[in-house]
């Protein structure tokens, strides 16, 4: 693989594998990646350290399956602007609504598409009365429930 350049830093090939390692599971031990890669604990640490501070890692979380958390719809929303201009304001009142778990500005059809996760459709239902099309800015939405996530991962780095 050919070395990146991020911020004037470079990535070599052992950052390549240490986050290749990592985005299969971050709950892996530094000194397990150590270990696999025939390299000091010390050396992951300092090399996750630099990756950090160049923003290539955002951060860690923990995935929940949200079905099992009593959320059982899934939705994606075309939302249409009256005014693009309007697209900060819609943003920073869109923040607000807790369902909305990604919110993309898009070229196309859409203003802004948006993933949105409900108990039921009683639920998406007030979610998009009462709260997304109440929005000032918002001319209109596209609902499209989802049926079933078949693929779902992060970018492949090897």
């Amino acid at each position: 693989m050919s070395h990146r350049k991020a911020q004037n830093l470079e990535i070599d090939n052992l950052d390549i594998q240490i986050l290749s390692i990592l985005m299969k599971n971050a709950t892996t031990p530094y000194t397990e990646i150590a270990k696999e890669l025939i390299v000091s604990g010390g050396t992951i640490h300092v090399r996750m350290k630099k990756l950090e501070e160049m923003g290539v890692i955002k951060g860690a979380s923990l995935e929940v399956d949200p079905q099992k958390l009593g959320y059982d719809i899934t939705a994606f929303l075309g939302i249409f602007l009256e005014k693009g201009s309007q697209y900060n304001e819609a943003v920073k009142q869109l923040k607000t609504v807790k369902e909305i778990v990604e919110l993309h500005y898009t070229t196309g059809s859409y203003s802004i598409f948006a993933k949105i996760v409900c108990h039921d459709t009683t639920h998406l239902r007030e979610v998009l009365n009462e709260q997304i099309q109440g929005v000032k800015g918002i001319q209109r939405t596209e609902t499209f429930i989802s049926l079933e996530e078949s693929i779902r991962r992060q970018i492949t780095l090897e």
